[in-house]
């Protein structure tokens, strides 16, 4: 997160208004509702987990074994299994 000075970016009366609350510290100021990313959508990781998720998934559909596939992902058997066994299954 990158500061700003407030007297740059705000007009004189909403500073004014702001420094009756609070003068000479750091504030900071959230975005509005609806505005927020989950993790991992702005660099790629959240689809790129999803996408070898659904692969660990078919791979053990068709028959690997949780060691095989723990080898193959480079993922301990019980990060594979929670993968595999778990009712949480994202898009």
């Amino acid at each position: 997160m990158k500061y700003v000075n407030a007297d740059v970016v705000l007009p004189q009366q909403l500073l004014q208004e702001i420094q009756k609350y609070m003068q000479g510290g750091m504030l900071y100021i959230p975005k509005p509702e609806g505005q927020h990313k989950r993790w991992g959508e702005n660099s790629g990781g959240r689809s790129y987990l999803s996408a070898r998720n659904q692969s660990i998934r078919e791979h053990y559909a068709s028959g690997l074994s949780v060691t095989e596939l723990a080898e193959q992902f480079c993922l301990s058997a019980d990060s594979i299994k929670k993968i595999v066994y778990g009712s949480k299954q994202r898009k």
